[in-house]
């Protein structure tokens, strides 16, 4: 069994709570979907604390800084694992569903079809996302979770548009 004294004995601090999104990926069924809970949960409280014309900036920035702690904080820990994308490796699914998030209005209807979606899209890995898992180290591990996260996001903003979601 993994836990974060095995990953922290062979990678550093930083490396283990950023790439484990603070220990939420050691969880010991579906990490990648409690860490996708636990980022809507976060986003939205954050959002009770921003206006709403300040809240894709926010996303926007909050997901740019997954994505740039994420790549190599997986690196890290695919190094020190010896595994290609470790199960317990969160920070892609955190990154993906705040892309999910961005320029959509906070309501518990769109963050429950956007925790949905991203997780539907990262399961599922539709073209060409399987081939982006094959680039190295953390930028595979990451950048699936991107594309899954902007998938959902298209989707997000075609029910909005339509009027399946509120605005």
């Amino acid at each position: 069994m993994t836990t974060c004294r095995t990953i922290r004995s062979h990678a550093p601090l930083w490396a283990t709570l950023s790439a484990t999104f603070f220990g939420t990926g050691l969880v010991k069924r579906g990490p990648g979907s409690v860490a996708s809970a636990a980022t809507v949960i976060l986003w939205w409280g954050l959002t009770r604390w921003l206006a709403p014309s300040a809240q894709p900036r926010a996303a926007i920035l909050l997901a740019g800084l997954a994505i740039a702690i994420g790549i190599p904080a997986a690196t890290k820990l695919c190094r020190a694992t010896d595994l290609k994308d470790p199960q317990f490796v969160v920070i892609d699914e955190v990154a993906g569903q705040i892309i999910t998030l961005i320029f959509v209005p906070v309501s518990w209807q769109s963050l429950l079809a956007g925790f949905i979606l991203f997780r539907g899209f990262d399961m599922l890995k539709p073209p060409p996302l399987r081939r982006l898992e094959k680039l190295s180290e953390g930028v595979g591990v990451v950048a699936d979770d991107v594309g899954a996260g902007l998938y959902a996001l298209v989707v997000m903003q075609i029910l909005l548009h339509v009027g399946w979601l509120p605005r």
